[in-house]
């Protein structure tokens, strides 16, 4: 006060002004993002054109630097062996479920699983390639945050940046392994042909704009659609990135030990929200909110007009339940 005094300025001018400044900062960081995405978004399409067969398969926006995000299921599961007996959708869902609580020294500590139905699931590969990056938030309890219209706002958020890569579909499994399984949930198909695999990366937002493709995921979804066709189930995986300082204790299974990006809730928020922003488009009844309106319209808006996109109706929608 003293300080403000002696340069004839008043203290709560001085709050305003810092007001001004942060809202100023935070306006022109969000719009560069969303400019930047839409470069990125632009160089990608003209690289790798979304083909209207939908056997062929999109190459990926950039090969990563890191390790491939995807492991096949034959890694976790025999799948032969499987099939080889009768088991439900149902049946295969709490196996996957029952796998993953048994990692990280039976805590299931950095990751999550789901199965999804595949008629969900081809519904979002479609809205995925049409919209394949986009901006999820997280709320942060305990700390507040300004508007540009400058109210104040008691949660804050950080933002990931959501981007969907696109792989060859697995192999079907051996038409001897398929004579066995008698809880066949998808249509009869002489010729199955199952759907594309996919992954979805989630890397916080400014880690993304100073580091593009070299950036670290936090967490990585993968999609495996192996029993799409025996049992018309899609298998989730979400695999937590485990800090750098703990990397060693993870491959020496001193697991009690490990210490991951992201926490096991934020993961799941992350992965519900893939399902709140890409599944739509079905022409089915809106729930009260217009969910299905509010995430196409950010969806395109993002992609097709980033100067119309704005964060506070993302957040509004986000917080919907």
């Amino acid at each position: 006060q003293q300080k403000a005094k002696e340069q004839g300025i008043e203290l709560f001018e001085l709050r305003s002004g810092a007001k001004e400044e942060a809202r100023r900062k935070e306006s022109e960081q969000f719009k560069a993002t969303v400019q930047s995405s839409r470069l990125l978004q632009a160089q990608w399409l003209k690289k790798s054109p979304l083909e209207s067969d939908q056997n062929s398969v999109p190459r990926t926006p950039r090969t990563r630097k890191d390790s491939s995000p995807v492991k096949p299921l034959e890694s976790f599961i025999n799948i032969p062996r499987l099939l080889s007996t009768p088991h439900t959708a149902e049946q295969i869902s709490t196996l996957w479920t029952a796998y993953h609580g048994s990692r990280t020294g039976g805590t299931g500590r950095g990751f999550i699983c789901a199965s999804v139905p595949v008629d969900l699931y081809n519904k979002m590969l479609n809205i995925g390639k049409r919209y394949p990056m986009f901006v999820v938030p997280v709320r942060r309890e305990g700390s507040s945050t300004t508007s540009p219209e400058g109210e104040e706002n008691g949660t804050a958020h950080e933002f990931y940046f959501l981007q969907w890569d696109f792989h060859a579909p697995p192999s079907p499994p051996s038409p001897s392994a398929m004579e066995l399984e008698q809880f066949t949930r998808a249509p009869p198909n002489s010729t199955p042909t199952l759907p594309q695999a996919a992954t979805v990366l989630f890397t916080p937002l400014q880690e993304y704009k100073l580091r593009q493709s070299f950036a670290t995921p936090y967490l990585i979804l993968t999609f495996y659609p192996d029993f799409a066709q025996t049992h018309g189930l899609v298998l989730l995986r979400g695999e937590i990135t485990p800090s750098a300082a703990t990397a060693a204790a993870t491959s020496t299974q001193d697991t009690q030990t490990t210490r991951f990006l992201l926490s096991q809730i934020d993961a799941q928020l992350l992965a519900m929200g893939v399902q709140k922003f890409y599944l739509w488009g079905d022409g089915s009844e809106k729930d009260s909110h217009g969910s299905d309106r509010h995430a196409e319209k950010l969806l395109r808006q993002f992609h097709e007009n980033p100067e119309e996109f704005s964060w506070q109706d993302l957040l509004k929608y986000a917080h919907l339940t």
